[in-house]
């Protein structure tokens, strides 16, 4: 199903309908601030596991990142983080990033990866975080499968490509061509590992 959300006031009843699709096990393509992505309930596991067969990796060693409303998320499914990193988060987000962190007992272990951290977005991008409030808890955040993330831009396109593997392609408008920007917060100092849409003020003095 393609299902437009007007991208500044998306409807509720349109948020409503996506939200009881991730609550039963389903696979949405959704926008961000970045790149489209794919997406389901994290504590759906069957679904996080369809998510890596479509993008054709091992659940075990696939870096798969998720979406919180806001940072008040953080204690649920971080380790206790130092107070420069919380502001750092607290600067930087909501935003294009993608925050490396050590993650706590509540996040489901196939979301970990082998070093036990998650990878944590807060897109500034209405319809996403309007899914995450609806839903009460994090959605997953995965880029498309492929190379060419031009082909991924216009939300018919997507759906024309994908709509017998996902549940429900989310219209919110062209999305960008750059993924997030990666920071990896884990060792001494925070260091972005991916280039992405988000500038990085603090590569200067690192």
């Amino acid at each position: 199903m393609l299902l437009h959300v007007h991208p500044v006031d998306p409807q509720p009843r349109n948020i409503k309908m996506i939200v009881e699709c991730l609550l039963d096990g389903g696979v949405i393509i959704y926008p961000t601030d970045t790149i489209y992505g794919l997406g389901c309930d994290i504590f759906q596991h069957k679904a996080v596991e369809r998510i890596c067969r479509i993008k054709q990796v091992d659940p075990a060693k696939a870096q798969l990142s998720f979406i919180c409303y806001d940072l008040s998320d953080l204690s649920n499914y971080t380790k206790s983080i130092s107070t420069p990193i919380y502001r750092l988060l607290r600067n930087y987000l909501p935003g294009p990033y993608t925050f490396i962190l050590p993650a706590s007992k509540q996040v489901p272990k196939i979301l970990k990866s082998r070093k036990d951290t998650i990878g944590l977005r807060i897109p500034d991008n209405v319809i996403t975080r309007s899914l995450v409030r609806e839903l009460g808890h994090p959605i997953l955040s995965s880029s498309l499968p492929g190379d060419m993330v031009e082909e991924y831009t216009d939300p018919e396109m997507i759906h024309e490509k994908f709509e017998n593997l996902v549940d429900i392609v989310v219209d919110g408008g062209i999305g960008g061509i750059l993924p997030s920007t990666i920071v990896d917060c884990t060792g001494d100092e925070p260091i972005v590992i991916r280039k992405g849409l988000g500038a990085w003020e603090m590569e200067a003095n690192s």
